[in-house]
């Protein structure tokens, strides 16, 4: 019995020994935004603000990530008064709700950034953090820039490292002494060398660009991923567009002339938000996996995937009391319609959204996760 047990402990030491690969799932998600509907749609009776019924039905997709990052396109200046577009200022209750909605990092860097001027770019940064989220993309100062900048997160024994930037902040400049990150190929490059000397397991760059509501990349977007591959990042992620752009994976060459996959999601549409433009109402939630190999210096991205979320409006558009409802579309389209409580029209829309994107998507080499199909309103609850 001795040597059975000793050589069973052996084994399981040896198995230990043997599976040391390090794997991490990541879940990026689009724009949130806070249009002045959503504002009063989350105003409660007693003059607070809750946005948790917004992200239930994505919470548990949300929170199975290892690590979830989000595009927060509004400023949270800590005091009324709230509005939204064209200059964005929505509640700190927005990010305490992402926090319980299982995000573990909002990036800040975008064209909306500057809006509510030095007490918005400050309030977001430390409301962002206060509520326990990683933060990039805006700075206090160039001292905090200087030390923070690139964002590396340690999450399950690998080294992460985050840089995110924008086009522009719609004319508006960043108030002394904060600081907006922004596509800047020089600065870039000398960000990205400042990454790889901190030997990260993975360098990733969430990027602010593209034509607003255009279902196609520009030249402009290609240009700027190249640059990015060529110079050391491993995935690039985008948003802005308002719209669903492709997910296209393209062969790079290292500089010694070895020969890597690189993928670019160019842009995830809105992930919530009011707006009324054609293709607004859907955005992507994308998954990837980071897989380093024991032995390995550098990790990989593999299984670059993506949901499919629309923009539900409970109660409809302009109605008081109405809810804004981010759906995961595949986990409820086979469902029976009366679990969401949606009208007919919504249901159908929800379904032929899905389908165009996916077929937008798909023809570029996109692949889709797909999520089991609720079966009872039990499992909304």
């Amino acid at each position: 019995m001795r040597v059975f047990f000793i050589l069973w402990f052996c084994f399981g030491l040896a198995s230990q020994a043997i599976t040391q690969d390090k794997e991490l799932r990541l879940l990026f998600v689009g724009d949130i935004m806070g249009h002045t509907p959503q504002i009063t749609s989350a105003r409660q009776p007693d003059g607070s603000y809750d946005y948790d019924k917004c992200f239930r039905y994505v919470k548990p997709i949300i929170s199975e990530a290892d690590l979830a990052i989000g595009n927060l396109e509004v400023t949270l200046p800590g005091s009324p008064p709230y509005k939204g577009y064209p200059q964005f200022r929505s509640p700190d209750e927005l990010a305490f709700a992402l926090r319980r909605a299982g995000f573990d990092m909002l990036v800040t860097s975008n064209n909306h950034t500057n809006d509510s001027g030095l007490k918005g770019v400050i309030g977001t940064i430390k409301t962002v953090k206060q509520t326990g989220h990683f933060q990039t993309g805006s700075f206090l100062n160039q001292a905090e820039r200087d030390a923070l900048y690139p964002l590396i997160v340690y999450r399950g024994g690998l080294k992460l490292a985050f840089l995110n930037v924008t086009y522009g902040t719609n004319g508006l400049p960043s108030p002394a002494p904060t600081l907006v990150n922004m596509i800047d190929t020089a600065e870039i490059r000398r960000d990205l060398l400042e990454a790889k000397a901190l030997q990260p397991d993975a360098i990733i760059m969430i990027t602010h660009w593209g034509g607003e509501y255009q279902l196609d990349e520009s030249a402009e977007q290609r240009r700027i991923a190249d640059f990015c591959f060529r110079h050391g990042v491993d995935v690039v992620v985008g948003a802005h567009p308002h719209v669903i752009q492709p997910i296209k994976t393209k062969t790079y060459v290292k500089e010694g002339g070895e020969t890597f996959e690189g993928t670019t999601v160019y842009s995830m549409g809105n992930f919530i938000s009011n707006q009324k433009q054609p293709n607004t109402d859907i955005g992507l939630m994308v998954e990837m996996t980071i897989v380093k190999k024991e032995g390995e210096k550098k990790a990989s991205i593999k299984d670059v995937e993506y949901i499919p979320v629309w923009r539900h409006i409970q109660g409809g558009r302009g109605n008081k009391g109405n809810t804004y409802e981010v759906i995961p579309i595949s986990k409820y389209e086979n469902a029976p319609r009366e679990i969401l409580k949606m009208t007919e029209a919504d249901f159908n829309t929800m379904v032929s959204q899905g389908n165009k994107m996916r077929a937008h998507l798909n023809k570029h080499g996109g692949k889709e996760r797909k999520i089991k199909t609720v079966e009872n309103a039990v499992e909304t609850e």
